[in-house]
C-alpha cells in the first residue's frame, strides 16, 4: 500500500459501502480501485465521455454542471458562452459522484455518450477513490451495499424533482416571457452575409451596401468561420489607413470573433454583448454559420424605451420629477425579467440614477442661484458603491472650495440654502430622507475642503465603532456632480488623512475582527432541509466584503471605485491573484443577485424590503453559491485581519 492510500485507508475503511466488508475482502477490493487526485478546477468528468465507475470524494469538494451553450466550437474560436454554466449539485467529502451512470453496470455499457450532459469538475483540491464497475458488481449482493446506493440515488431523486417543479412554476409565472422561450433562432437575421477569405476589401464593401447590412462573415475554404468585418472594421482599418484594392478580406477581418448556438436564450446574447463590449454574433449550428444577431436588432425588438427616459428626465421639473419613479422601475423590472447579469443591471441603473441625481442637483441649483465657489456633491452607501436598484434613502454629503475669512459666512449660506433644496428635489424624486440624517442639509454632512479635513481628523482621534462604521460608509464615496480640481483636492487630503491616522485603520481592520462573517457547519445537502437558518445579506456578507475592500485599499492608497473596480486595482497591485480575484467578483455576484430579486419580489408583492432571509426560502442553487460566497468573503477577512497583525 502506497503512502497515499494508507492516508486515507481508515477512512475509505469506514465508508458504508466498505464497513461491512471482511478485512481480507476490504483490501482485494480496494486493490481493485484507484486513488485519483485533481487540482482545483480540474475536470473530474467530462460531458459525453463514457463513465467507467464511481467516484467516493475523500478530500475536498466537486460541483455537477451543465455548460451552457454545449455547440461544437472549433479550435481557436471564443464562445460567447463558454464561460457560463448551471451547477446542478456541489458534493464534498463522503458524497459519489456517477450515480447517473449506475444503469452501465445494472443493464449494460451504454453506446451513447450523448446520454451524459454533466460535467464534474474539483472546486477545492480533491482526492477520490475510483471504484470500477466490476468492483461494484462484486459488491452489489451486500444489502448494505445496495441499500447504500439506493438511498443516495433516492435523495438525488428527490433532488431533481424539486428543481424540476421550481423550473415549471417558473415558466408558469413568467408565461411568454422572453427570456425563459424565445431562443436566437427566433431574433436572429437570415440569411447571413457571406464572403471568402480572399475576397478584395471593396468588393466587401459593395456587398454590404448592397445588402445594406452592417458586419459579413469571412470563411474558408471549408466554410469554416474565420472572421467576421463589420462597418467599424472597414472605417479604422481600411479608410483610416488608405487601403483600397488589393486589400483581401482576411487582412481586416477580426480573426475568432465571438459567437453564439442557434439555441440559446435571448437574454445570452445580450448579456454576450454588456459584457464583450461587441455589437455582432454570428450564430453557429453544428460547427456552420447560420445567421447574425446584432444588438440594434435585440434593442429594436425590445423596444424598452430608455432613451425616451433619459430624455424625459432632462425635461422634468420639480412638479413632475415624481413622475420618473415608475418608469425607472420598469426599465428594472425588464433587466430582472431578461435575466441580465446583477452587475449589469446595477450599471444600467446606476448610470439613469445618476442622471437623475444630476438633474435634481441643476433644478436646485436654478433655485437657489450660481454657487459662489467651486463644489462637488457625493453619494455615500449602495449609490456610492453603484449597488442602488431601487430609491431608498438618500445619503450623500458636499464639499466646496475653502473661501476667504471674510466669506465664509456667506458662502456657509448658501450651501446650506443649496444642500436643503437638493434633498427637497430628491424627496420629491422619490428619494426618502435618510431616518441618520446623513445629507447634505444637516451641517455635519457638508462643509469646506478644511472643514472636511478637520473632520476627518476628529474622526481619527475618537475612533470609536460609531466613527468607525460612519467611516466605512463616507469611504464609499462617489462623485456624481461637482468640480473635478476639487475633488481631485479633497481625495489627497483623505489619502493624507488616512496615512498620518494609521490606527484609525488598525481600529477598523479591530472591529472587523469582533464580527466575522458566519458559517454554517451543516454539510451542503443537509443545508438543503435547514428549517430556522437565517443570514441578513447586508450585514453578515456585503458589508463584511465592502469593509475588508476598503481597508486594503486604504492601506494602498487606492480610494475610490465600486467593489468590482476595488477588487481589479488590487489585482493589479498583486494584493490578489487572479483566482482570487476571480472568487471575490463571484461572491459578490452572488449576494447580489440574491438580493436583488428578494428585495425586488417583495416590492412586487407589496411587501416590506428587509435584506433579512430565511436559508429555507432560497432555492437549491442560491444555497448552494451563497455557502460559498460566504466562504470567501470569510477568507478575506481572515487574510485582512492578518495583514493587520490582529490574527
Amino acid at each position: 500500500m502506497t503512502q497515499q492510500e494508507n492516508k486515507f485507508h481508515d477512512q475509505i475503511r469506514k465508508h458504508p459501502i466498505f464497513v461491512g466488508l471482511s478485512d481480507s475482502k476490504f483490501e482485494e477490493i480496494l486493490g481493485a480501485c484507484v486513488l485519483k487526485h485533481y487540482n482545483r478546477n480540474e475536470k473530474v468528468l467530462y460531458s459525453k465521455t463514457p463513465r467507467e465507475g464511481l467516484l467516493l470524494i475523500l478530500k475536498g469538494m466537486a460541483e455537477v454542471f451543465v455548460a451552457a451553450g454545449h455547440f461544437n466550437d472549433r479550435p481557436g474560436q471564443r464562445s460567447s458562452q463558454s464561460h457560463q454554466k448551471e451547477v446542478l449539485e456541489v458534493l464534498q467529502k463522503g458524497d459519489m459522484i456517477g450515480f447517473s451512470s449506475l444503469a452501465d453496470f445494472l443493464g449494460g455499457k451504454t453506446e451513447e455518450p450523448e446520454r451524459y450532459s454533466v460535467d464534474v469538475q474539483a472546486i477545492e483540491d480533491a482526492t477520490c477513490l475510483h471504484i470500477p464497475y466490476p468492483v461494484m458488481e462484486a459488491m452489489w449482493d451486500d444489502p448494505a451495499v445496495r441499500d447504500f446506493v439506493l438511498q443516495q440515488v433516492t435523495v438525488r431523486l428527490q433532488d431533481i424533482y424539486a428543481s424540476f417543479a421550481e423550473q415549471v412554476q417558473l415558466a408558469s409565472k413568467w408565461g411568454e416571457s422572453e427570456p425563459f422561450i424565445r431562443r436566437i433562432q427566433d431574433v436572429m437575421n437570415v440569411p447571413v452575409v457571406i464572403v471568402d477569405m480572399e475576397d478584395d476589401i471593396q468588393d466587401v464593401a459593395a456587398v454590404m451596401v448592397k445588402r445594406q447590412t452592417s458586419s459579413v462573415v469571412v470563411l474558408n475554404d471549408n466554410d469554416q468561420l474565420i472572421g467576421i468585418i463589420t462597418e467599424k472594421d472597414l472605417v479604422e482599418r481600411v479608410v483610416a489607413k488608405g487601403l483600397g484594392a488589393g486589400t483581401i478580406a482576411q487582412d481586416v477581418m477580426t480573426p475568432h470573433p465571438y459567437i453564439i448556438s442557434r439555441d440559446a436564450y435571448y437574454y445570452e446574447a445580450m448579456s454576450s454583448f454588456l459584457m464583450n463590449g461587441i455589437k455582432h454574433l454570428p450564430v453557429m449550428d453544428r460547427g456552420r454559420v447560420i445567421g447574425m444577431v446584432t444588438l440594434s436588432d435585440l434593442l429594436r425588438k425590445k423596444n424598452r424605451g430608455t432613451m425616451e427616459l433619459i430624455q424625459t428626465i432632462e425635461q422634468s421639473t420639480y412638479d413632475t420629477i415624481h413622475e420618473l419613479k415608475p418608469a425607472m422601475y420598469e426599465v428594472l423590472a425588464n433587466l430582472i425579467q431578461d435575466g441580465i447579469p446583477t452587475v449589469h443591471t446595477l450599471d444600467v441603473m446606476t448610470k439613469l440614477y445618476d442622471r437623475l441625481v444630476r438633474h435634481a442637483i441643476e433644478l436646485a441649483l436654478q433655485a437657489v442661484g450660481n454657487a459662489p465657489v467651486s463644489f462637488a456633491w457625493y453619494m455615500m452607501g449602495s449609490g456610492g458603491r453603484m449597488e442602488q436598484f431601487m430609491l431608498t434613502d438618500q445619503d450623500h454629503f458636499l464639499v466646496y472650495e475653502t473661501p476667504e475669512p471674510n466669506a465664509q459666512a456667506e458662502v456657509g449660506a448658501y450651501f446650506e440654502k443649496l444642500g436643503m433644496e437638493i434633498v427637497r428635489h430628491l424627496e420629491a424624486a422619490g428619494y426618502k430622507r435618510c431616518p441618520g440624517l446623513m445629507m447634505t442639509s444637516e451641517a455635519q454632512w457638508r462643509g469646506s475642503l478644511q472643514n472636511w479635513h478637520d473632520r476627518m481628523r476628529g474622526w481619527a482621534l475618537r475612533a470609536t465603532n460609531e466613527n468607525v462604521l460612519l467611516v466605512h460608509n463616507f469611504l464609499s464615496f462617489r462623485c456624481v456632480y461637482g468640480d473635478e480640481a476639487l475633488h481631485d483636492q479633497f481625495v489627497h487630503m483623505i489619502e493624507d488623512q488616512l496615512e498620518k491616522s494609521r490606527i484609525f485603520l488598525y481600529r477598523m481592520a479591530e472591529l472587523e475582527k469582533e464580527q466575522p462573517v458566519p458559517t454554517f457547519d451543516h454539510p451542503i445537502r443537509a443545508l438543503f432541509r435547514v428549517k430556522k437558518e437565517s443570514i441578513d445579506l447586508k450585514k453578515h456578507a456585503l458589508f463584511p466584503l465592502h469593509h475588508c475592500l476598503q481597508l486594503l485599499c486604504a492601506k494602498h492608497k487606492l480610494l475610490e471605485g465600486h467593489s468590482l473596480n476595488q477588487i481589479a486595482l488590487l489585482t493589479e497591485k498583486n494584493v490578489f491573484s487572479e483566482e482570487t480575484a476571480d472568487n471575490l467578483r463571484f461572491a459578490y455576484e452572488v449576494i447580489l443577485r440574491i438580493r436583488v430579486e428578494r428585495a425586488w419580489s417583495a416590492y412586487r408583492l407589496g411587501e416590506e424590503s428587509s435584506s433579512q432571509i430565511e436559508m429555507k426560502h432560497l432555492r437549491l442553487k442560491d444555497k448552494e453559491e451563497l455557502m460559498m460566497a460566504l466562504k470567501t468573503i470569510r477568507s478575506l477577512q481572515g487574510e485582512v485581519i492578518s495583514s493587520f497583525g490582529l490574527s
